[in-house]
């Protein structure tokens, strides 16, 4: 195993969820980094047992280190769902030590993961801001973002279907309009047409049978 570091590797700096620990130097994996410590809590201790707040980390049943003291560094070590440090607990010596279980580069923040419990309590009610996750809700976002755009191009298809749809409808009604008001327009000249070819061919046949008739007159006439 790597030997631990000589000088403090770390600094207290701005976090994403507040204060935290960051790398002034390249760690390497499985290397100490720091101890979390704190007074010892005794869970058969009444006053004890009555103590509360979110940097109690507990080492057995019975015992828990209450890391809320100023000197306890570690405490600004923060939660991460893929962290590159863990907590080596320690329960006969009741030691906690955090060690990286990968190579951590200057600048990149320590993190390790808090533990189902802690998360359930502390950090689901308010979402929980470490770089997996806030990575996870942005793919997410992004995800509902080009499923509403890819919703939203959809209906608007459909619309400008619908519209066009409409329009044909309409420019077929409005062609149909203009075929009957035209077929009006012409309707009387038409049956004027009729009507004076139907008195023209009586003329004619009236005109027909006078001859028809004169003509028969005319040949009794040479026969008397």
């Amino acid at each position: 195993m790597p030997v631990s570091t000589d000088t403090k590797p770390y600094r207290i700096g701005r976090s994403k969820t507040g204060l935290g620990l960051f790398a002034t130097q390249p760690i390497k994996k499985g290397v100490k980094i720091i101890q979390y410590f704190g007074p010892l809590l005794d869970s058969k201790n009444e006053k004890h047992d009555a103590i509360e707040n979110k940097y109690l980390f507990q080492i057995s049943k019975r015992w828990t280190v209450d890391g809320s003291i100023r000197k306890n560094v570690a405490r600004y070590i923060n939660h991460s769902c893929k962290p590159n440090a863990e907590s080596d607990v320690n329960p006969a010596k009741k030691k906690i030590i955090i060690r990286s279980i990968k190579k951590i580069e200057p600048g990149e923040e320590i993190n390790y993961d808090y533990g189902t419990e802690y998360f359930k309590e502390y950090l689901k009610p308010i979402g929980c801001k470490c770089e997996g996750c806030e990575t996870k809700r942005k793919k997410k976002r992004a995800k509902l973002r080009a499923e509403k755009a890819k919703a939203k191009e959809k209906a608007e298809r459909k619309e400008a279907k619908q519209a066009e749809k409409a329009k044909r409808k309409k420019d077929k009604a409005k062609a149909k309009k203009a075929d009957v008001k035209k077929a009006l327009k012409k309707a009387p000249k038409a049956a004027a047409g009729k009507v004076k070819a139907k008195v023209g061919k009586a003329k004619a046949g009236k005109a027909k049978a006078v001859g028809k008739k004169a003509k028969a007159g005319n040949a009794k006439s040479r026969k008397a």
